[in-house]
């Protein structure tokens, strides 16, 4: 079984990299082949598997065990969302490893693990300091809070608008700004360069 979970990674890898996908995971933060924890020395497998995956929205294949932590959500009074829950969707995926509760090696049915994410990766479970994630960001929300832009007509600089290449189900989640596939290359997994606050810019109307 180990041999041919191995055979389907390397056809996944060479499948995704016509997207560009794999190139950019090689040596980016999200290579976990080299990691002591990850005794199968492959790229996709802490997240992804080919057989006996969990049936995840929106996860192809998700091999990782799911965080259960109860999040501090952000709050400010200057937040006009009024959608703000528990993180959600693709972001509950990141959280996974990034909200220290649950083990990195904690894959393919493996749990107890004893390697945990820390240093600048440690997100926790605390978000009150956080870009909120989870909330609905449309026309609605930019015109009540004044300033946003209009996700559904403003360009977002990679090729579509805010909606189109930014939101997921309308919704700000942690792939808004980060590609956990590192297709674009640049620091901090984001989907664009941040220079001069650039992405940041790209929905605050500031």
């Amino acid at each position: 079984m180990k041999a041919l979970n191995r055979i389907f990674a390397s056809v996944l890898v060479m499948a995704i990299s016509s997207y560009g996908l794999a190139q950019g995971i090689t040596g980016s933060a999200h290579d976990f082949s080299t990691e002591t924890w990850n005794s199968t020395g492959e790229v996709c497998i802490v997240c992804h598997t080919p057989h006996n995956s969990q049936s995840v929205t929106d996860a192809p294949l998700w091999n990782h065990e799911l965080t259960t932590a109860t999040f501090t959500l952000y709050s400010s009074a200057s937040l006009d969302a009024t959608d703000l829950g528990q993180p959600a969707a693709s972001s509950k995926l990141c959280l996974s490893c990034h909200d220290g509760t649950v083990a990195l090696e904690n894959f393919g049915g493996t749990t107890g693990g004893t390697n945990f994410i820390s240093g600048n990766d440690l997100v926790g479970t605390d978000l009150s300091d956080d870009h909120p994630i989870s909330f609905t960001y449309d026309a609605t929300l930019a015109s009540n809070d004044g300033g946003l832009y209009d996700p559904t007509t403003t360009s977002s600089g990679l090729g579509g608008t805010i909606a189109q290449d930014m939101l997921l189900a309308n919704q700000v989640q942690c792939a808004s700004c980060h590609d956990v596939h590192n297709s674009s290359g640049n620091n901090f997994l984001l989907i664009k360069d941040n220079a001069n606050s650039a992405l940041c810019l790209t929905c605050h109307n500031k």
